[in-house]
């Protein structure tokens, strides 16, 4: 399922890092077991040590796009491992400062050091402007109170990008972000989250944690900005991971019905099926063309391509969920049995309908660049 990478929106670069990535896959990945935090951890240094993880510190997206597809495809896990050391990290690669850089990006690139993002709270989940967690200066640095929840790599994680109110102005005027190391006093795993596909998930609290002024990533106040364009940076690589996985279902679906007996023949015999699967392979295809037109964009010109990666996002993970509940479906009573691929699909692909804007927003930021463009 990549002949989406023979499109003009790629380069040869990109077909050949599909195909290494292929081959990495290959050779390393097995089941997680029941330690998923010890087998992500294995995934980030396997990552890291195989030189893939400097994507997340300098790649552009088509890159980001196909290593996620790639890894999707075969494991939710896999590209979660390595799509979450891109968000952790993508704030500093974005705004921080070349000492920030000098301290982190490489250490993220190694997989030495585990990134998160720590933005979501309790009371503030799409309204990003609704956090309460605080910063103030004290003795010449900061002082952070508040919790997070839903925070991705939380329990496992090296470092925090941690947004928190600094009170330059209401709603998102007062935000800034900050480097929390996972070591910092004061901070700790409130709960561990378990969700239908397990990921290390946590509750963090802080307690009133003491951060060195070179803490601040960006300028103070600024911090919605940095969320805003870090969370911008990777949208269009979501909806890469659920088109990926989104072909895998196909796959299973095909191999499926091209070996099920129904009656006298196949289930790949049968017209319902047929209508089915290429249903499936037209939403797929639909997904990979908004995918590789946003990311080409975004790499190669000079315009705010928040309505391309939208409809990316948008598109290619709603169409996913359809493509691989028709291939539940179509499996009949396997399709619901645990160690089925498509089982496995059907509870990773339902998150990235979620996390980094869920559909709703995606819909909003679409319609309401609609109306600017309209009014100007």
């Amino acid at each position: 399922m990549t002949d989406w990478l023979d499109w003009p929106f790629f380069e040869d670069r990109h077909r050949k890092l599909a195909d290494e990535l292929e081959q990495w896959c290959a050779a390393n990945l097995e089941e997680p077991g029941n330690d998923v935090d010890e087998y992500c951890r294995s995934l980030v240094r396997k990552l890291g040590q195989a030189g893939f993880l400097q994507l997340c510190i300098d790649g552009d997206v088509r890159s980001l796009a196909v290593a996620r597809a790639t890894l999707a495809y075969h494991s939710g896990l896999a590209d979660f491992a390595f799509a979450m050391q891109g968000l952790g990290s993508g704030a500093i690669r974005l705004f921080g400062t070349d000492q920030q850089k000098a301290d982190w990006l490489s250490k993220v690139a190694s997989g030495e050091a585990i990134a998160a993002f720590a933005l979501t709270e309790p009371d503030a989940g799409s309204d990003a402007a609704a956090i309460s967690a605080s910063a103030a200066l004290c003795d010449g640095g900061w002082q952070l109170s508040g919790e997070k929840t839903y925070i991705s790599n939380g329990g496992i994680a090296d470092f925090y990008l941690t947004f928190a109110r600094t009170g330059e102005g209401e709603g998102s005027r007062g935000l800034s972000s900050f480097i929390v190391p996972a070591r910092s006093p004061g901070l700790s795993v409130a709960e561990r989250i378990e969700v239908i596909a397990p990921h290390p998930l946590a509750r963090l609290k802080f307690d009133d944690v003491r951060l060195p002024p070179d803490a601040l990533v960006g300028q103070s106040g600024e911090g919605f900005k940095v969320a805003m364009e870090t969370l911008n940076l990777f949208r269009v690589t979501v909806g890469a991971a659920a088109l990926g996985m989104a072909g895998r279902a196909l796959v299973e679906a095909v191999d499926f019905a091209s070996r099920r007996r129904l009656g006298s023949g196949k289930l790949a015999d049968n017209a319902v099926t047929q209508a089915k699967l290429a249903d499936m392979a037209l939403a797929i295809d639909a997904s990979a063309l908004l995918i590789a037109r946003a990311a080409w964009q975004q790499d190669e010109r000079s315009r705010d391509n928040r309505r391309a990666a939208a409809m990316a996002k948008l598109n290619a993970t709603e169409e996913a969920q359809k493509v691989i509940d028709a291939a539940v479906q179509m499996h009949g009573g396997l399709g619901v049995t645990k160690g089925e691929k498509v089982e496995e699909l059907y509870r990773e692909i339902r998150a990235l309908r979620i996390y980094e804007g869920a559909s709703e927003v995606q819909r909003q930021i679409i319609a309401r660049d609609l109306l600017k463009e309209h009014r100007a």
